[in-house]
């Protein structure tokens, strides 16, 4: 099953996002290198590396149920098909019920508890907010909303309002609510084909989503997973820095890459939905580091949107794996959690 490119969430979110290193060791031998899959999906696209294959499944079994997986986040998630779960709730009748699967009740399950851990800087309902500054479906904008849009949306915003019963697996469409879950809905995705090798007993691998990965194991060669870390450079893709990764999932997130400007001024696609506004602080990048990859892209959105000190502040009381890339005038500063010092120094969290 080949996944269309028309089957997406949206554009990749922009920002440092940590892309695979594909360098070769060198060495007197040439090393043995990864099985590579890869296809379009969210769009974006989706690299599978391992290590082997497993025993009984061909390359070509592998792909398909690969693509399945991918398949199914798709058809559940993605505001841009017309029959997927996500958007039969969102044109749902004010107190109409949406039966949902297994599967979308864990993302939705995740994300509130990071909607409520945040103080709702994360926010699955803020899709209104998303679509309205340009960065959802309907269009791309080139001015700024006027006041009583914004006003407008951020009625229809609130994480509380969601009337979500996960022991029923449904939920009540409480009127006008438009939710929104392509913040994490790559790292489910990410999670689904990492968990699906582990139960077929693939030994090392590295699954790879627009930038949210997880790696597990290490390369066939013995050698850990090689991942960079990109530096925010408009109009230039450059390397801040490159980890060596035993198991251990990761997402980046940044404003520099998926933005408009108007009126002199540049507007993120990283929308506050405690304000309704663009975020417009110091930080440039936020890289996460987390076991599952779900965690990992919930929390490089909702550190992005936080402000240094509010966002340092849950890194540190929750001991998060978390790096900082703040700009500095002319100048990016690193700033890194105690629990990302010792993913650099260990390559495990």
């Amino acid at each position: 099953m080949t996944i269309s490119v028309a089957d997406h969430f949206r554009a990749p979110l922009a920002g440092a996002l940590a892309i695979l290193l594909g360098l070769a060791l060198v060495a007197c031998d040439r090393p043995r290198e990864p099985i590579t899959f890869t296809g379009p999906t969210m769009g974006t696209v989706w690299t599978v590396r391992i290590a082997e294959l497993p025993p009984g499944t061909s390359g070509p079994e592998l792909r398909g149920e690969i693509e399945a997986l991918l398949e199914q986040v798709n058809a559940e998630m993605s505001t841009y098909r017309e029959d997927s779960v996500i958007t039969a709730f969102n044109q749902a009748e004010t107190g109409q019920r949406v039966e949902l699967p297994a599967g979308f009740v864990t993302v939705l399950t995740e994300a509130l508890y990071w909607a409520e851990a945040t103080g709702g800087a994360f926010d699955p309902t803020a899709g209104p907010l998303v679509n309205l500054w340009g960065f959802g479906p309907p269009h791309r904008r080139d001015s700024i909303p006027e006041q009583a849009e914004i006003e407008q949306a951020m009625a229809q915003v609130g994480w509380q309002r969601l009337d979500f019963n996960p022991e029923q697996a449904e939920m009540g469409q409480p009127g006008g609510i438009y939710l929104d879950l392509s913040a994490i809905a790559k790292g489910w995705g990410v999670d689904l084909v990492a968990d699906h090798l582990i139960e077929l007993g693939v030994s090392g691998f590295l699954v790879d989503i627009g930038g949210d990965l997880r790696t597990h194991g290490a390369r066939p060669d013995g050698q850990p997973w090689r991942v960079a870390i990109e530096r925010p450079q408009p109009g230039a893709r450059e390397l801040h820095d490159i980890l060596e990764l035993g198991t251990v999932a990761m997402t980046t997130s940044g404003d520099y890459r998926n933005f408009f400007k108007a009126e002199e001024r540049r507007f993120s696609h990283l929308i506050d939905p405690r304000t309704g506004f663009p975020v417009d602080h110091q930080t440039v990048s936020v890289t996460v580091a987390a076991e599952r990859c779900i965690t990992a892209d919930a929390l490089a959105t909702a550190l992005s949107v936080l402000d240094i000190d509010e966002a340092w502040a849950l890194a540190i009381e929750r001991d998060l794996a978390v790096l900082w890339l703040l700009a500095d005038g002319d100048k990016l500063i690193e700033r890194m959690t105690p629990a990302f010092v010792r993913l650099t120094e260990t390559g495990a969290l």
